[in-house]
């Protein structure tokens, strides 16, 4: 099974989650470092949609000014043009299998996809 990661190294939930994908047998795991190459707008609606999430709630607030800029409240287009342009508003990690896309918030959420 291949598992695509959207991964920053300098978060603990995501290096916990890569873990967990890297130790379980038959995973071919596929890192993006997604403050280097960051997802498309298109590519973004697609996982979040797989998700079964909205685009808000793949947003991260927590140390970013998400919240000053009113994208909480932003239609769905705003989102993600911001998070394609600004990498740091993807809250991390996600995770595509294919049984699916999971926000891996907490880590062990990966398991549904494995």
């Amino acid at each position: 099974m291949k598992a695509t990661i959207w991964h920053n190294p300098k978060c603990g939930t995501s290096r916990k989650t890569l873990a967990i994908l890297e130790e379980t047998p038959g995973v071919e795991v596929e890192v993006i470092e997604y403050l280097k190459t960051p997802p498309t707008a298109a590519k973004l609606a697609q996982l979040y949609k797989d998700a079964g999430l909205t685009p808000q709630q793949g947003l991260r607030t927590r140390g970013t000014d998400a919240e000053e800029r009113g994208l909480p409240d932003a239609d769905d287009a705003t989102v993600l043009s911001a998070m394609a342009a600004e990498p740091i508003l993807i809250e991390r990690p996600l995770v595509e299998t294919d049984k699916g896309v999971r926000l891996c918030r907490p880590q062990e959420k990966v398991h549904e996809i494995l």
